[in-house]
């Protein structure tokens, strides 16, 4: 089974004090105590980012661990991810991402981690690189589309209702043309799918959404049903 979970914002990073998405990931693993693997390249390797990913996962039943690009602790990537139950892509900088990603055969690494049935999952631009494309604040403040990994079909947004220019752009650039129909998450959305197929899709916020987006004569935005995991 391959799963991907992608989330459009929440989670560890933006609201500590609320646990249910990231418990969920862990869940879905369907280990006791699974081996998790925080990759931060997005970020440039953030110490900050990484401690706060300790701060959070050491006190969960799992074992965490994080690879680092900028400071390589480790030669061997491949046998190092392979052996993690979950990889869970942090934000930040989606198109550095993948050029490092790239560079370092990280992104091969990664698919063939996802085919053996380690759950990939991720925040921001840990949610947009898994699909087609995805639109990115990566080229400075105007946002734009980004060429992906392509495990996912279609194009992703995150942070639909956080960021104000989120909305109206993804749906711009899906009139014209530039980008391809797709999901977008408000913060606090999380898209799980399993085999490719969209599975579920949950929520850590009682009223964030996640749309389907695309284009028949006009821009037209579909409300997906989504479960609220819980109270705060």
């Amino acid at each position: 089974m391959k799963q991907i979970i992608a989330l459009g914002g929440g989670g560890f990073s933006m609201e500590p004090e609320n646990q249910l998405l990231d418990l969920y990931v862990l869940n879905q693993s369907g280990k006791k105590n699974p081996e998790i693997c925080f990759i931060p390249t997005a970020s440039g390797d953030s110490d900050n980012y990484i401690s706060r990913f300790y701060n959070f996962f050491e006190n969960q039943n799992c074992k965490p661990s994080h690879l680092s690009l900028f400071k390589p602790q480790i030669r061997d990537f491949e046998s190092y991810l392979l052996e993690k139950d979950i990889i869970y892509v942090g934000g930040g900088n989606t198109k550095n991402l993948l050029i490092l990603w790239k560079e370092w055969g990280l992104d091969t690494i990664l698919k063939r981690a996802w085919e053996q049935g380690v759950l990939l999952a991720g925040i921001s631009a840990g949610s947009i690189c898994w699909f087609e494309e995805g639109v990115t604040d990566s080229y400075g403040d105007i946002l734009e589309p980004l060429e992906c990994l392509g495990f996912l079909k279609g194009s992703n947004c995150p942070h639909y209702d956080g960021e104000v220019n989120r909305r109206p752009s993804y749906q711009k650039l899906i009139s014209k043309d530039k980008i391809k129909s797709g999901i977008a998450t408000d913060d606090g959305v999380a898209l799980h799918y399993i085999d490719q197929e969209l599975s579920g899709i949950i929520s850590s916020r009682p009223n964030a959404k996640a749309y389907k987006v695309y284009f028949d004569n006009t821009v037209k935005e579909i409300e997906l049903e989504t479960k609220f995991l819980g109270a705060y």
